[in-house]
């Protein structure tokens, strides 16, 4: 362990030693990096199965690092104390749960249930990562976290959703039953940095469409909405709910509601593309709207976002380019 300051919250939570699994991942590498900022040791658990170890390497000197092949529906052990175990480890995209579909139920039971064994025998707080899909297709707008959701538990859907909807009560039920200290975490649609091109979600697929001069593919009539939140925020508000009291569900998103088809319009602009727009299917149980209402995260966190859409998209095109440059 690194003898930095440890990172301590306004309330008194001290985080010295961290657990993030799936922490190779989009979100996860995002967190292990601001974690080790703050001067909290990290371990960072992934089977790499949609995780990258690419997503890391530039952390793998730092003294307070350690990165481990791990699948987390097997038996996990660490050894030393821990404070914090965030369990970020699931397929996240629809191409990604579509293709492991029993992967991703896994993870949500087993995976999940094996995190809070770690964090009980810890004796640390558990952060888990859900998401908006528990709302399903919302016939509530915004979505509040009282919002019970409207999934159709059996299409094609499904795997992620009820993957994360069982992960929440698992994760209620070991706090009631167990004692031990949860909070839940709906993550509303994120971008930015290290989201993988070819990962089926609108933001990737769109950029990485434009920078190839290929049509980008909008489905349905493209007046769908989603709420995009860059990448910094999220991870600012994941770990202000990691030392902060609440158990949540607590809402993490960007209120701000955007079109499909107007999130395909600025990226054509962003990145300078002569592409098109080129309409096509839309997907089975594809959400018509999707806001979250944040009052709570404002009220028990302090949180909002900062980084503004045409910001965040322009770091995120920027990061597009250098890793299309890059060397093979």
């Amino acid at each position: 362990m690194t003898t930095a300051d440890p990172s301590t919250a306004p309330g008194g939570r001290t985080i010295r030693r961290a657990v993030v699994t799936g922490g190779a991942g989009f979100l996860g590498s995002h967190l292990c990096e601001a974690l080790l900022a703050e001067g909290v040791d990290v371990i960072c658990l992934d089977n790499f199965l949609t995780g990258d170890p690419a997503n890391v390497a530039h952390l793998l000197d730092h003294a307070g690092f350690e990165l481990r092949r791990c699948d987390i529906t097997q038996s996990v052990a660490v050894s030393g104390p821990v404070d914090l175990v965030l369990h970020f480890a699931s397929p996240a995209s629809p191409v990604d749960y579509a293709n492991l579909p029993l992967e991703t139920l896994k993870v949500g039971a087993t995976g999940t249930w094996n995190a809070l064994a770690l964090a009980e025998d810890k004796g640390a707080r558990l952060v888990l990562a859900s998401t908006s899909e528990v709302y399903g297709d919302p016939q509530v707008h915004p979505q509040p976290e009282s919002y019970w959701g409207h999934v159709n538990p059996i299409g094609p859907r499904a795997v992620y959703d009820e993957a994360k909807r069982y992960a929440e009560a698992l994760t209620a039920a070991y706090r009631t039953a167990k004692g031990v200290d949860t909070a839940i975490v709906r993550i509303f649609n994120t971008y930015g940095p290290r989201l993988r091109p070819d990962d089926g979600r609108a933001i990737p697929t769109f950029i990485r469409q434009a920078l190839a001069g290929e049509p980008l593919t909008v489905a349905g009539d493209g007046r769908q909405t989603r709420s995009l939140c860059y990448v910094e925020d999220l991870v600012r508000g994941i770990l202000a709910l990691a030392r902060a009291p609440e158990h949540g569900p607590v809402n993490l998103g960007d209120p701000t509601e955007l079109t499909v088809r107007r999130i395909a319009e600025d990226v054509i602009a962003a990145t300078g593309s002569s592409s098109r727009i080129r309409h096509v299917a839309r997907p089975v149980d594809d959400p018509q709207v999707r806001r979250p209402d944040t009052t709570l995260a404002h009220a028990t966190l302090g949180w909002r976002p900062r980084v503004t859409w045409q910001d965040g998209l322009t770091r995120t095109v920027a990061w597009f380019r250098e890793r299309r440059a890059a060397p093979a």
